[in-house]
């Protein structure tokens, strides 16, 4: 018996479609095409802020709709615009940071903004953004003085799910906390902000219920979603609790293991 195509396919980006390398294979981009050319919904869920989808949008040729930012922002790929956007207020995260400081004093912060993004002088940016042009530096007041898309509160030597974990303890009450990177960096939206609520409002407004999703991820940060969709898969590379939660498996990312199965939903 064939497989019922679903109506909506949700993928996380890095770790999940993107390689290692930092590129989408010419097969994934295929296969991603065979999703819309069947009439159904493609969105992108992802942690990066909008800064970082260029490349993506021009990859799948300006086709369909990212949730940016761990579901606090929902953003146009034709026209590269932010259309919706779910933000922690300017008191909430001033609260959010001095608690994190009890925590661990060597926490250092950098806030998201829908259009760019401060940072701590004491804040490494290193690696971790390769885009980091545009973003400035922000200390005291100034740090938290506008509505977020998202806190990140990086800690140089901690276990991120340990980190977490504390995290949660600490601001559980006012923000969400997630991560995703696999080390101590750790994401935070507005309370109730994830991939998976902002997912359903998106699926919602065009009568699609939770059951005619399949989603892809690979990390802490995918977990709502993968819990919400009726059909889950984390690819072979993913974090062992997503591994542990999801309905399906399928190869490596950089084995193109998306792909393998989008080809099979839509021959």
């Amino acid at each position: 018996m064939t497989e019922p195509a679903p109506r909506v396919i949700a993928t996380d980006l890095d770790g999940t479609i993107v390689r290692s390398d930092g590129t989408i294979s010419a097969r994934t981009v295929a296969a991603l095409a065979r999703v819309e050319r069947a009439g159904a919904m493609l969105v992108m869920v992802t942690g990066r802020p909008p800064r970082w989808m260029t490349e993506i949008a021009a990859a799948v040729r300006h086709h369909g709709l990212a949730i940016c930012a761990n579901g606090a922002l929902v953003y146009d790929l034709h026209t590269e615009t932010v259309v919706h956007a779910r933000q922690i207020p300017p008191g909430v995260l001033a609260e959010t940071v001095e608690r994190l400081r009890g925590v661990s004093p060597d926490f250092r912060f950098a806030v998201e903004y829908p259009d760019g993004f401060v940072f701590e002088t004491s804040y490494d940016l290193s690696n971790w953004d390769a885009e980091a042009l545009g973003g400035r530096p922000a200390d005291g007041a100034e740090l938290v003085a506008r509505p977020s898309t998202k806190l990140l509160a990086f800690h140089p030597d901690a276990d991120p799910d340990e980190l977490a974990a504390r995290a949660v303890k600490a601001v559980g009450d006012l923000v969400t906390v997630t991560h995703s990177s696999g080390r101590g960096l750790l994401e935070i939206s507005a309370h109730g902000v994830t991939k998976a609520s902002a997912l359903e409002a998106l699926c919602a407004e065009h009568g699609i219920g939770a059951a005619d999703v399949t989603a892809f991820g690979d990390m802490p940060n995918d977990l709502p979603m993968l819990a919400w969709a009726g059909t889950s898969y984390a690819v072979a590379n993913a974090h062992p609790l997503v591994l542990a939660a999801v309905t399906h498996t399928t190869s490596r990312n950089d084995d193109d293991g998306v792909a393998r199965i989008l080809e099979r939903l839509f021959p």
